[in-house]
């Protein structure tokens, strides 16, 4: 819980999360597609994990990445979603303070680590196709344990500041933040204090985490291009660009919609306030639930690991 200056009576005690401010007598209607999403994210990561972990020839680092970006969704996922559908289906929109800055810390934190792990996986298919001598004493176990802990000290450390930054601002106009969520700048836009500091540092960590993330991808896939339209032997250009597509999907989609969020936050005048709203749930939901469907039907061994444990499910359900 992040330290909050409670003391003074002007301090509002906690906030109240309005989803659709313009839309709230249907809005309970957007509880099923979002709890089938939350679903078939659970489902499909699950599976994913349970896939990696049962099948030998899958403990391989490009599957070990995979298997983080499954966790990291799992867990985003059940922070956060819950509490929406409490929102749409009960009217639980209050919200604590601490619990408020928790839920930012969480959103940011793991949205970073989703981006700094499609980086590594970016960097594993450079290795493949542009070094593939020496892919396998590059890319190894030990080369994963250390992106892991890269990826988690670069994200507790880099954004923590920022629901601490927003704790130590003072609330005392009003608690109703507009919004499904507790993203940093609904909240911060109802203090009393001056909140530049905080606005700065959210601008710094977008364009120097997700931003610098996303250049180094691009490098990478350039890389890759070029190396691939050397390729002279028949078909393996095609089979290069097949091992990377699932990969360009996943990170065409979660940079895609990141953007157009970001966008349509700077142009609020311009646009109805649900849009932002709207996009910052899907963008919690949405990729969690596509990124293990992606893999599993454009992945070899992923879709005969699945296939497999449905067999295997089978073969159970008669014995019994």
């Amino acid at each position: 819980m992040f330290f909050l200056n409670t003391t003074s009576s002007n301090q509002i005690p906690n906030f109240v999360l309005i989803c659709l401010p313009a839309f709230q007598s249907w809005q309970h209607w957007l509880a099923a597609p979002l709890g089938l999403l939350l679903v078939i994210a659970f489902s499909a990561n699950i599976t994913i994990l349970s896939v990696i972990g049962r099948e030998q020839q899958l403990h391989e680092p490009m599957y070990y990445f995979l298997g983080i970006l499954s966790s990291l969704d799992l867990i985003l996922c059940s922070t956060t979603t819950p509490k929406i559908l409490g929102i749409l289906c009960f009217n639980l929109n209050v919200i604590d303070l601490p619990g408020c800055f928790t839920q930012m810390y969480i959103m940011n934190s793991f949205l970073a680590m989703e981006s700094a792990t499609f980086l590594f996986m970016a960097y594993d298919r450079y290795s493949a196709i542009c070094n593939p001598l020496r892919y396998s004493s590059v890319i190894t176990g030990s080369f994963v344990r250390k992106s892991l802990v890269f990826i988690l000290v670069r994200n507790v450390l880099l954004l923590l500041p920022l629901p601490l930054l927003a704790a130590r601002l003072h609330y005392c106009s009003g608690n109703v933040i507009e919004n499904c969520i507790c993203s940093n700048l609904s909240v911060t836009s109802l203090a009393c204090d001056d909140r530049s500091l905080n606005a700065i540092y959210q601008l710094i960590i977008a364009f120097g985490l997700l931003g610098g993330d996303l250049i180094f991808i691009c490098l990478s896939y350039c890389m890759i291009i070029r190396a691939v339209t050397k390729l002279k032997t028949e078909g393996a250009a095609a089979k290069a660009f097949s091992t990377c597509s699932s990969h360009l999907i996943l990170i065409s989609f979660f940079y895609s919609i990141l953007l157009v969020l970001i966008f349509t936050n700077k142009m609020e005048k311009l646009i109805p306030a649900e849009i932002p709203i709207i996009l910052n749930v899907l963008h919690l939901l949405v990729p969690p639930a596509l990124n293990p469907m992606v893999y599993g039907l454009r992945t070899k061994g992923i879709r005969q690991g699945i296939i497999q444990i449905l067999r295997d499910s089978q073969s159970f359900l008669k014995c019994k």
